[in-house]
């Protein structure tokens, strides 16, 4: 997977604001306000930054956290973690490996076979149904 490396300028002229603060400036969506928090079709969720694949829908789950939630991501690599320390706590930060793009959090509480909780921000995703 080749690296995407932009400017601020660059993602700020290609990107809707509100994908822009999200994905650029870690920001996130109100709880339960999402596209994806609750939808259920058949398909797979790309970065809304560079198009990389992340999760499919059979990975998706309703974890009732207020964001769309998956289980695993589509591929291995997809994505990455980095720690998080902000608003006083220790969490782990989920970006897309591609280009970098914030897409939310990942919690060691979801079910099986990961028993991990990704919560993703809908905005920071782009569906493609099957």
């Amino acid at each position: 997977m080749d690296k995407i490396y932009k400017t601020d300028e660059a993602w700020r002229s290609e990107l809707p604001p509100e994908v822009y603060r999200i994905t650029r400036e870690a920001g996130t969506e109100r709880p339960f306000s999402g596209e994806y928090h609750d939808f259920d079709a058949a398909g797979d969720y790309h970065c809304a930054c560079c198009g990389t694949l992340l999760f499919k829908s059979q990975q998706k789950f309703e974890s009732h956290c207020g964001w769309p939630a998956f289980f695993d991501e589509a591929q291995a690599g997809s994505t990455y973690r980095v720690r998080d320390l902000s608003h006083g706590m220790v969490r782990e930060e989920v970006r897309c490996s591609r280009c970098d793009a914030h897409l939310g959090h990942v919690f060691p509480d979801g079910p099986k076979p990961t028993g991990e909780r990704y919560c993703i921000n809908s905005l920071a995703m782009k569906f493609e149904p099957q």
